[in-house]
């Protein structure tokens, strides 16, 4: 593609979207620039305080379980104090609890913190979709998500190279700057963003209230967070049962690492024009295609036998994930009503919450008993069940925009200051 070409497309990528989506944005990249410590948390655990690996384990499942409890609870107080205060109040705690995790020796005590980091740091995810949803028209939600996923990525892969080197000089210190880092996003979030949460009285029919039992009670949009779910598992085989299976077969660590480094690469390389590419199109058929991707890409790990193929199956999956974050988080803003966007959003986070303390259960229990090839052929059927269940939940899905026309003819500007 000529230089021309490649500047057109990257200006009309980037151009239209407000200015508080820069800045929100912007804290999402600091944060993952400076996620060091789940990287190397069961390194530190087992090679530096000489735990055993089953203890690792039960932390890890730890932070997974303050997660879950935080991504119901984190989308309420979106909803009722505000996207901005519960940013603040999220990120905050969380750089508190890295830091005092750093400082955690009696086993008891780590576990402890540790769920209380796990249940801090997702606490954010519900208000920050919510947000996004809130500055960013409806025609342009797509690709604001892919952004917001690009910086995740792109920061991830960063914090994930330096997180070896921090480690060698000191874990203490990859605690603190972790700390550091996620309390600058709450300056962030405290300079530079006003409060989005739409007027409560601009909203028509806003005196019927949005609790948790609505959630519960909209049919299509708990298939589609019982959909996500099944994705999740799958796509969370990445990190989970494909190292496990890699080990078994002889590979290294090494070996896993170069595999791996495929879906950083990709989403880095090709997230920003692959988004380009399915921005206007039909959000069924992306997750449709998305979800027989993910699922085959994982079934064809079966067949691998070479670091060269299993990075392959990874390329394969990764393009499954880079069309279906963005479809996906925008589709949950389009079944969600204006007023309820933090609850709706904690709803689709839970899904993803449970996925990961799933994922690690199943893909052990399915490794040990009856082979790793068992597990893939699971992840292909999964995927082939999630195509078929967003073929059949999406039909006549409300257009683009449907769900914030309760608040379009009346309603105040939906940035408001704080």
């Amino acid at each position: 593609m000529p230089l021309a070409a490649l500047r057109r497309a990257a200006r009309d990528t980037v151009s239209g979207l407000p200015r508080e989506f820069w800045w929100l944005w912007t804290s999402t990249l600091v944060n993952r620039l400076g996620a060091f410590v789940a990287t190397y948390m069961a390194l530190y655990l087992t090679l530096d305080r000489g735990y055993s690996a089953s203890y690792a384990g039960l932390v890890a499942s730890l932070h997974g379980l303050g997660g879950v409890v935080s991504s119901l609870g984190g989308g309420v107080m979106a909803d009722r104090l505000g996207r901005r205060p519960t940013l603040l109040v999220a990120q905050s705690a969380t750089a508190a609890s890295v830091a005092l995790l750093g400082f955690m020796h009696d086993p008891v005590a780590i576990a402890a913190v540790a769920f209380l980091v796990g249940m801090a740091s997702n606490a954010s995810r519900p208000a920050v979709q919510a947000m996004m949803a809130d500055i960013v028209r409806p025609q342009d939600r797509v690709r604001a998500f892919s952004l917001n996923y690009w910086a995740i990525n792109l920061g991830f892969a960063v914090s994930s190279m330096a997180a070896g080197f921090i480690a060698e000089v000191s874990y203490l210190a990859g605690f603190l700057i972790e700390a550091g880092m996620t309390a600058a996003c709450a300056v962030v979030v405290f300079a530079k963003l006003p409060e989005s949460r739409p007027v409560r009285e601009a909203v028509k029919g806003a005196g019927d209230e949005v609790g948790l039992g609505t959630v519960l009670r909209d049919g299509r949009y708990m298939a589609v967070v019982g959909l996500s779910f099944l994705v999740a598992v799958v796509f969370q085989q990445g990190s989970v049962g494909l190292p496990v299976a890699m080990g078994a077969a002889g590979f290294s660590p090494a070996d896993y690492g170069m595999a791996i480094a495929a879906n950083g690469i990709l989403i880095v390389a090709l997230q920003i024009p692959v988004t380009r590419f399915i921005e206007h199109r039909d959000a069924r058929r992306l997750l449709v295609v998305s979800s027989v991707l993910a699922g085959y890409g994982f079934g064809l790990t079966a067949f691998a036998g070479s670091v060269g193929v299993f990075a392959l199956t990874v390329c394969v999956w990764t393009l499954a994930e880079i069309v279906n974050a963005p479809t996906q988080t925008s589709l949950v803003v389009r079944l969600s009503p204006v007023h309820g966007r933090g609850r709706y959003q904690g709803m689709y986070t839970l899904s993803w919450s449970l996925a990961a303390l799933v994922a690690p259960l199943m893909s052990g229990v399915v490794i040990d008993r009856f082979g790793a090839e068992w597990l893939w052929g699971m992840c292909a059927v999964v995927g082939t069940a999630a195509a078929i269940g967003y073929s059949v939940v999406m039909r006549r899905l409300p257009a683009a925009g449907a769900t914030d026309s309760t608040a379009a003819a009346n309603a105040e500007p939906e940035v408001r200051t704080a």
